[in-house]
């Protein structure tokens, strides 16, 4: 089986490398196997044209058997705790678009400039069809985005229009390029903060690249398996 694993930054998969280093057997620096399993591994960048251009790349050359995404995200869903992982089964571009007079955001869909249903997207949402596969962990619906939200009101409003759980940089390039692809996917984040008001002394990076790596073990662990 082939595995690749896509994070923004080395430091949110760094104690999954370690375990991969000290327990599989090295090819690369990027690229690990332990009996018929292979694990790749690939830091595509922070934010969506980063994240597609080198999947685009990638998969142009090659496909695996499961492509995972992870990392951290902020939770608009209060019954989600500091440190859940969780599994999202949807995402959707939530800052593309324009900016109304009246302050009010309009998207790409709403626009007509991208049909809301054209192959992949389903009423502008990117739909993981392999959802029902990971049940081990909660799901919940992401937003993806280009700055992270420390405005009340406009999280507010973001919330309102969308009813999403979380925010991330790179989710939801990360479903259009498997998509595209043909592309079997899982994207796994760690809550690391809540979508609220800038706060950063309200952020818990260690416990929740902990939890994500923990959890992105023992996955690899249960197919080794």
């Amino acid at each position: 089986m082939k595995i690749l694993v896509v994070a923004a930054t080395p430091f949110e998969i760094a104690p999954f490398r370690q375990h991969l280093q000290e327990q599989f057997w090295p090819h690369s620096d990027t690229h690990f196997q332990k009996e018929n399993l292979e694990v790749h591994l690939l830091v595509a960048g922070v934010g969506m044209t980063l994240t597609a251009f080198n999947l685009g790349v990638l998969f142009a050359k090659q496909s695996f058997d499961l492509a995972i995404n992870a990392g951290i995200a902020g939770a608009f869903n209060r019954s989600l705790k500091i440190g859940d992982v969780v599994n999202v089964t949807a995402e959707r571009f939530a800052d593309l678009g324009v900016e109304e007079a009246d302050g009010s955001f309009t998207d790409v869909h709403e626009l007509g400039l991208v049909d809301a249903n054209a192959t992949p997207f389903v009423d502008g949402w990117l739909v993981n069809p392999q959802m029902d596969g990971f049940d081990f962990l909660p799901t919940c619906k992401g937003l993806t985005i280009n700055k992270v939200h420390g405005f009340q009101p406009s999280i507010d409003a973001l919330l309102d229009k969308y009813q999403a759980d979380a925010e991330s940089m790179e989710g939801a390039a990360f479903f259009l390029a498997c998509l595209l692809a043909g592309q079997p996917f899982l994207e796994i984040r760690s809550i690391s903060n809540y979508v609220e008001t800038r706060n950063r002394a309200g952020w818990d990076l260690p416990l929740a690249i902990k939890n994500l790596n923990e959890v992105l073990v023992e996955l690899v662990g249960t197919v080794n398996g």
